[in-house]
């Protein structure tokens, strides 16, 4: 396994697979590999009721970590990006290559409890075992009263939920976890995408200075999926940039109510997501994300941005703050 395989993702191109499979090269700081949706800043656009079937493999990593890879051999921490359309169904093949019990569960989906992915539902891959998991989805619905009935529809994230104890503790300590969209029709598509997952004193199981650091270049549209595990309340800020608070992180309109952030509660087990265009109203350079808890942040719990300039080349001063945070001394601990 290459260096990048665990706390940085592996490059996309910017359309990721539609159906089946993922595409995947070595990088450091871009995405995990994705199935979903097509990329290019356009609105998603899908066929109703389709069922994607993808196989899973779980597997060991160096470091006493483990993962989850769409193929044998490429299992990352986090694991895949794995995207749908409210109505798809998701069929996952999860097969465990490991002497572990252990499981995959999702948020914000449904499914039946063969599919929990808990052992309190026998519901779990044994060591070696290949098991079938099925996540479905739906649209909003209209309910009495003028009301709705909410659909699937957000940034969610899946996770072990067997290994250790029947929480999964030990599965999600050791890197068993990943982002799950789930877009509505119409929802604009970004052309890069950032997984980033604060577990107690880390991110993307790993600490400052070796944290991912994510790319783009000046004007692309970035997604980012955040999501908190472990024990610890985090906070997530990112520098020079700002999205409002709600299911896309974009306004619908000038009389949107949603307040406007550029920091987000981030604790176990929630989640979200936010789209912005890099370098907005600020332009290119080094932009730190971090916790915004003062000792977590210090202890290492901070990565870069690279905003490069629109032709992809690295703006002036960038280099050097690349440097410095990596010379920086993190009071690991505290």
């Amino acid at each position: 396994m290459d260096d990048h395989a665990v706390g940085s993702h592996r490059h996309l191109s910017r359309r990721s697979l539609i159906a089946t499979g993922a595409l995947a090269a070595g990088a450091l700081g871009a995405s995990a590999p994705t199935i979903g949706t097509a990329f290019g800043g356009s609105p998603a656009r899908a066929a109703a009721g389709v069922t994607k079937k993808i196989t899973i493999y779980a597997e060991q990593l160096p470091g006493n970590l483990f993962g989850y890879g769409l193929a044998p051999g490429q299992a990352t921490v986090p694991g895949p990006l794995l995207e749908m359309y409210e109505g798809d169904t998701l069929e996952i093949t999860l097969v465990n290559t490991t002497n572990q019990r252990l499981s995959i569960h999702p948020h914000g989906v449904d499914y039946s409890t063969e599919s929990d992915g808990s052992p309190f539902n026998a519901s779990f891959n044994n060591p070696g075992e290949t098991r079938t998991y099925v996540w479905r989805s739906h649209e909003m619905v209209a309910a009495a009263g003028r009301r709705y009935m909410p659909g699937s529809a957000g940034y969610w994230h899946y996770h072990d939920h067997a290994m250790g104890t029947d929480h999964g503790t030990a599965g999600v300590a050791k890197g068993l976890y990943g982002a799950l969209i789930v877009r509505r029709r119409g929802d604009i598509l970004p052309e890069k995408q950032f997984t980033v997952v604060f577990h107690d004193m880390m991110i993307n199981n790993l600490m400052a200075p070796a944290t991912p650091m994510f790319e783009a270049n000046l004007g692309q549209r970035v997604e980012w999926i955040a999501i908190g595990h472990g024990n610890l309340f985090h906070t997530f800020h990112l520098h020079a940039h700002r999205w409002a608070d709600n299911r896309t992180g974009m306004l619908e309109g000038p009389s949107d109510p949603s307040l406007v952030v550029d920091n987000k509660d981030l604790n176990p087990g929630s989640s979200f997501g936010f789209q912005v265009l890099a370098g907005e109203g600020v332009g290119p350079g080094a932009w730190m994300y971090h916790c915004h808890v003062q000792t977590h942040s210090d202890g290492g719990m901070a990565g870069i941005f690279l905003v490069r300039n629109a032709d992809g080349s690295m703006p002036p001063g960038a280099e050097e703050a690349i440097h410095r945070f990596q010379g920086h001394t993190h009071t690991h601990g505290s």
